[in-house]
């Protein structure tokens, strides 16, 4: 069977047509599509498994551990904050506003696709960031890179969806350009496991749910 997914690319394709890098993952996940939008849009984000996104928890944690071993106490973990894409389209605490930082969301097709998107210097040590003063599409300063990303579903059968991630980028300048792509050379294959890594996780909890209720 044959399922068209261009329809929920329109989202995207309105707040950045042209770009000069992407990635996208895709994943058919056993379950109707409002479910796994619910899923997806409140997932803690924070809380997904990858090899990356563990081994960025060892490194937050790090400095408290050898401080603890240092004076001989026993190191605790700080609490984690809580951070899903719905708290992209809410009002967010002190906490959240400093983990999201310049990223903002878009828009949103109940249901369907979450858009959000930031402008930044993603190629520095220390990464820059840039609130336009408009829209995200429109900013045209030099020397900046535009991220979009958007998650969508969409039905592919009876009982099954095609849960789909995409990131985005154009950069304004050809200086900009030839950083955000020696800078993607690098991380490309990282971000792909995050994004692949969101995507299974929603597959997991639906599985779990669906295990539970059968129970």
């Amino acid at each position: 069977m044959t399922t068209t997914i261009g329809p929920n690319a329109r989202l995207i394709d309105a707040h950045l047509p042209d770009y000069d890098f992407c990635r996208v993952e895709r994943r058919v996940i056993d379950a109707p599509a409002d479910a796994v939008y619910e899923v997806v849009r409140h997932l803690d984000c924070l809380m997904i498994h990858s090899p990356i996104t563990d081994l960025a928890l060892f490194v937050r944690n790090l400095p408290e551990k050898l401080t603890k071993h240092r004076s001989g106490g026993h190191p605790t973990t700080p609490p984690m904050p809580q951070f899903s894409l719905s708290t992209l389209f809410e009002e967010r605490t002190p906490e959240q506003e400093s983990l999201v930082g310049a990223w903002v969301g878009i828009v949103e097709h109940s249901g369907r696709a979450l858009v959000f998107g930031a402008v930044g210097k993603p190629w520095l040590a220390r990464v820059e960031w840039c609130v336009p003063p408009g829209d995200l599409a429109g900013f045209n300063e030099p020397g900046w890179a535009k991220l979009v990303a958007s998650v969508s579903v969409q039905e592919y059968d009876a009982r099954r969806t095609v849960l789909t991630y995409e990131a985005r980028t154009k950069t304004t300048d050809t200086d900009s350009l030839t950083r955000f792509n020696r800078y993607w050379i690098a991380v490309s294959p990282f971000v792909g496991a995050i994004m692949r890594s969101l995507l299974r996780t929603v597959d997991e909890q639906l599985t779990q749910h669906r295990e539970q209720a059968a129970s």
